[in-house]
């Protein structure tokens, strides 16, 4: 019996009502993330403790100044709702700790935080595809066991003892950052295209004398394809992750560091707006990969999807 065909062709209006939904959802997360946040902090041991209290050089009415300047905080819904009308009208809050406008901070901090992310994330999808691509090409065991190791070392590795040994070894940040999220783009993908290759129709097409290149190309990746979109939005989250150890230790002024002083020093407005932009970023990243792989999907001309394709969605929508 034929395989029942599945239309993946969507007008333009579904599309624009895909979308929507989609930026309607990121905008209700990243508000709900945004008062996580701020509740966490506010229920933390400490909130109300400030190193800047102990300065001898302070009087009683400096001490009394700095208690004021946190006393809108403590009741979280009220502050969070004068956070967010202020943000309408372009005012992120002031720093506690560095004193400065949360605004000018990220503007001076973000270009930072996306050159070594960036080209990490980047360096680190080279190596793994790289890697992953010549041992299901190869087939070697000598060739699978080496990318196993060194992925399995690296994965072992804490992320903080990677950026001490950047700064040991003077390399660069996203080198370490590179070698953080390696390991998890390497195993995935790795056994994505070892399990793609063991379809039944890459097989006949082995039998048949189709080149290794050519079946690479026209049966393997359109089946691993999504997967690997979604996990290209899966890992922009991760090097987001691995920035702030990295940026923290090596004395790079970016966002990963201003969340490192943040949290040292409960700044709750500062933290407040880098919750709200990690949140933003990961959701983008993740809603970008699913309409990208949407609209494949209903690019297909042939209009039917494959049973490993269908099963592919499924794993994609489990991530």
């Amino acid at each position: 019996m034929s395989s029942p065909k599945i239309s993946l062709r969507a007008s333009p209006w579904t599309i624009v009502r895909h979308l929507a939904q989609k930026l309607g959802a990121i905008a209700a997360l990243v508000l709900l993330g945004g008062l996580l946040s701020a509740t966490l902090v506010r229920m933390a041991p400490g909130f109300d403790a400030d190193e800047r209290e102990l300065d001898p050089g302070l009087n009683a009415e400096s001490v009394r100044a700095l208690r004021q300047s946190r006393a809108g905080e403590h009741n979280i819904l009220s502050f969070y709702a004068s956070y967010l009308r202020d943000a309408i009208h372009g005012n992120l809050g002031t720093s506690h700790a560095l004193g400065q406008p949360v605004q000018s901070l990220l503007r001076e901090r973000w270009p930072v935080t996306v050159r070594v992310a960036g080209i990490g994330l980047l360096l680190a999808w080279l190596l793994a595809s790289t890697l992953a691509f010549t041992a299901c090409l190869w087939r070697r065991p000598a060739y699978e066991i080496l990318g196993t190791s060194v992925s399995g070392a690296f994965l072992c590795i804490p992320a903080a003892v990677l950026a001490l040994l950047s700064v040991i070894l003077n390399a660069p940040g996203y080198l370490a950052i590179a070698l953080i999220v390696f390991p998890k783009i390497y195993r995935y993908s790795r056994n994505l295209l070892a399990k793609a290759y063991t379809l039944p129709h890459i097989t006949a097409a082995r039998a048949r004398g189709l080149g290794e290149l050519r079946i690479l190309a026209w049966h393997v990746l359109p089946v691993a394809g999504p997967q690997m979109i979604a996990l290209a939005g899966i890992t922009v989250s991760i090097a987001l992750g691995a920035s702030i150890p990295v940026e923290a230790l090596c004395g790079l002024p970016g966002i990963g560091q201003l969340a490192w002083q943040a949290a040292l020093s409960r700044d709750l407005p500062l933290l407040v707006n880098l919750t709200l932009l990690v949140t933003l970023v990961t959701l983008l990243a993740n809603s970008g990969a699913d309409v990208m792989i949407y609209m494949l999907n209903s690019s297909r001309s042939d209009g039917r999807i494959r049973p490993s394709a269908d099963r592919s969605s499924a794993i994609v929508n489990a991530l």
